[in-house]
């Protein structure tokens, strides 16, 4: 049996436990973590009078008025929005998913909306993705130049430290039959802002201890799961190459754990268990 290169970063250790070929220093898919960072935009963006989290769409984008659909229901999935963009499917699901072909959804939003805005949250990557670019066309910047000024910048990283398009020879994807490297989805389209970049797990650690405990920002925005009894705030993501889960306590336990591996629920328990198992060290 194959061992699933892996790597885990946390409070109660000083150094990257590493399973198997990963590298915490070597850019890895970070699927919806991704939502984290597109949440905290919004955050930014409303704490500088930009815009406002209850925006409706229209007032940013292309979309026909009376949805009731806002910044805030997208942010918190009460969209009433379908989790994936009509036509989502193959290998690789997001490929046709650009820019123009937003746009085109966009004009329709009144017909895919599957039940009125904020009665019920539903995990919805396309309202990440209508998110996303309400979000640029709001503040008239690039996607990653958002990431870069309001959320790299503040937390002391690089601009491109997080990046939908990491160079080559700087990522770390697994490999499949004959060691051939597995080729990744494309998501440098229109999905971007809702599971499109990419980090290594160092600069995710920092992104997490940043907003969670250090709240560089402020509150944790918009955007980030909580789920008792411990209370965790966190955020995992996966792809069909790799997963992760990013989780931390108030009371300073955090943890970053990245799987090259799309089982999602393995890495999200392996996230849990370091937190659990860091709550017994601090007891003891």
């Amino acid at each position: 049996m194959r061992t699933v290169p892996a790597c885990i970063l946390g409070s109660a250790d000083e150094t990257p436990v590493v399973t198997g070929a990963h590298d915490p220093d070597k850019y890895v898919e970070v699927g919806s973590f991704t939502k984290v960072i597109t949440g905290t935009i919004l955050q930014q963006l409303a704490e500088r009078g930009v815009l406002t989290p209850d925006d409706p769409v229209e007032r940013w984008l292309g979309a026909p008025p009376g949805t009731g659909v806002t910044l805030r229901h997208l942010a918190e999935h009460t969209s009433g929005l379908p989790r994936l963009p009509p036509g989502t499917s193959g290998r690789d699901p997001y490929r046709r998913f650009t820019d123009d072909r937003l746009r085109d959804l966009l004009a329709g939003l009144d017909q895919i909306v599957v039940e009125p805005a904020g009665q019920r949250e539903e995990y919805s990557n396309l309202g990440y993705a209508v998110l996303g670019a309400a979000l640029v066309a709001a503040a008239g910047q690039k996607y990653e130049e958002l990431v870069a000024d309001l959320v790299m910048s503040p937390l002391g990283l690089p601009p491109h430290a997080m990046s939908a398009t990491p160079p080559k020879d700087g990522r770390l994807l697994p490999t499949g039959w004959f060691g051939r490297t597995v080729k990744p989805w494309t998501m440098t389209g229109a999905i971007r802002p809702a599971g499109g970049l990419w980090a290594t797990p160092r600069t995710l650690a920092r992104v997490l201890t940043g907003l969670v405990l250090e709240r560089s920002l402020g509150d944790p925005a918009l955007g980030w799961q909580r789920t008792g009894p411990l209370p965790v705030i966190w955020h995992n993501g996966a792809t069909h190459t790799a997963s992760v889960f990013a989780g931390a306590v108030p009371d300073g336990r955090w943890t970053v754990v990245h799987r090259l591996s799309g089982d999602s629920d393995a890495t999200d328990r392996a996230g849990l268990d370091y937190l659990r198992t860091a709550q017994t060290q601090r007891k003891e």
